[in-house]
């Protein structure tokens, strides 16, 4: 299962840093690392990888990526893939994030 969670990695990139409680921004990306994310961007084009490290500036690095993109062409598979490895996705330019845990973790992750 999938949760969105765009805003929120924004949100916790531009973090003051107190480290006071449970919901601290770095505690709640920590929970985030290693998992399969899917980073959708403005062009139409999809990465699926393992979170590696999100910045202050919101931009998300991605380990082991496979770019998803749309083909035009009348082949019988909507979507061409390719893999890319290490791959930093601009904050300027995700549109969509989703993030593969279970609904236990879902829910532990908007606990503010």
């Amino acid at each position: 299962m999938e949760q969105e969670v765009g805003e929120s990695l924004i949100q916790l990139g531009n973090s003051d840093g107190s480290n006071s409680s449970s919901s601290d921004p770095v505690t709640r990306v920590r929970k985030l690392l290693f998992r399969r994310m899917l980073v959708g961007i403005k062009d139409g084009r999809f990465f699926l990888g393992t979170f590696h490290c999100l910045d202050k500036q919101g931009n998300i690095i991605l380990q082991d990526t496979i770019e998803y993109r749309s083909t035009r062409r009348s082949n019988p598979s909507p979507m061409e893939q390719r893999c890319l490895g290490l791959v930093l996705i601009p904050s300027s330019c995700q549109n969509s994030c989703h993030v593969d845990c279970s609904v236990e973790e879902q829910l532990s992750l908007l606990k503010v």
